[in-house]
């Protein structure tokens, strides 16, 4: 009698390689795979391999549909999938990500339990938000000294904002005057990145491509932010945490959790990027987003938000 094939051991959500977005393709079960459809000029329908069980996050664009199937499947494999518009961003600008969140009875507990224990004292969650905030600031320090472009163009972190967020920081009586500072912070971060790209830069959220260099990096901030906040979402998903517990945001805005943890990748990774691309006008929305997926992979960005997290929900009381 021939034995049942064991499934293959699923790599750790932390240390998995692959982040798909995909437009105008079908997702579907095939053959005991997950694969996706085109269809090409000629209507030759062409099938592509999904390895899932080393892939974190699926992002599904415009014109893309999945079958039941496979979402049992990926949820299997704890894929997390996310549902977005063209270009790998939200499609109305008032949308928040929305992310279907594989559910399984053996997802961890004590991560949740420790940081409701932490939430639920207003002390202790603002002592979460400071560690955020001076994490943030020491990863983008970091990257920021390696990154290739910026150092040919000689930019830097402003002089002393890193100092100033610090200092603000540890002395914020609460959340509302650490999101002072917080924006105080980016706004020095694009001044520096708009003097050293030359350009003439306002932040727009859900501008939309348009002909200008500041027009395009807005795009592709919106773009990168939408994966970094896949990530953000994996790595919570994976810990067991929910989202609706955030140390930051959730007060001023729709978004929770997700957009907190995102925040500690987008100043380091995702921003010098946006405006790298943004002022090439040769660089396209899939170029981009495939540059700054190779970044965050070499950067093994979704194992630093694993670590980083679970060591907040682990901190002594």
């Amino acid at each position: 009698m021939n034995k049942p094939r064991a499934k293959p051991r699923q790599i750790l959500l932390s240390k998995r390689a692959n982040i798909f977005y995909l437009e105008h393709a079908r997702v579907l079960q095939k053959d005991e795979r997950i694969v996706w459809l085109t269809e090409t000029g000629e209507d030759i329908e062409q099938y592509f391999n999904l390895p899932e069980r080393n892939t974190a996050l699926l992002l599904l664009g415009k014109g893309t549909s999945i079958t039941d199937a496979a979402v049992r499947r990926l949820a299997e494999s704890n894929v997390l999938i996310g549902f977005c518009g063209s270009g790998g961003s939200p499609l109305f600008a008032a949308a928040e990500p929305v992310f279907l969140a594989p559910q399984s009875e053996y997802r961890p507990t004590e991560y949740m339990q420790g940081w409701v224990r932490h939430w639920s004292d207003d002390t202790r969650r603002l002592q979460l938000a400071k560690a955020l905030i001076a994490e943030r600031i020491d990863l983008t320090a970091r990257v920021w000294q390696r990154t290739p472009d910026l150092l040919q163009r000689h930019i830097a972190l402003p002089p002393g904002a890193a100092d100033r967020l610090k200092a603000r920081s540890e002395t914020a009586a609460d959340v509302q005057a650490l999101l002072l500072a917080e924006a105080e912070w980016a706004r020095a971060l694009y001044a520096g990145l708009s003097s050293g790209y030359g350009l003439q830069f306002t932040r727009n959220e859900g501008a939309g491509a348009r002909e200008s260099r500041e027009d395009r990096v807005n795009s592709f901030l919106d773009h990168g932010n939408y994966i970094a906040y896949g990530l953000a979402a994996v790595a919570l998903n994976g810990l067991g945490i929910g989202y609706a517990f955030p140390l930051l945001h959730g007060k001023t805005r729709r978004g929770a959790l997700v957009f907190d943890v995102a925040d500690l990748i987008k100043d380091a990774y995702v921003m010098p990027l946006a405006f790298e691309c943004g002022a090439d006008p040769r660089i396209k929305d899939n170029t981009f987003r495939a540059r700054l997926i190779e970044t965050l992979q070499d950067a093994e960005a979704l194992d630093l938000l694993f670590t980083f997290v679970k060591s907040l929900a682990e901190k002594p009381i």
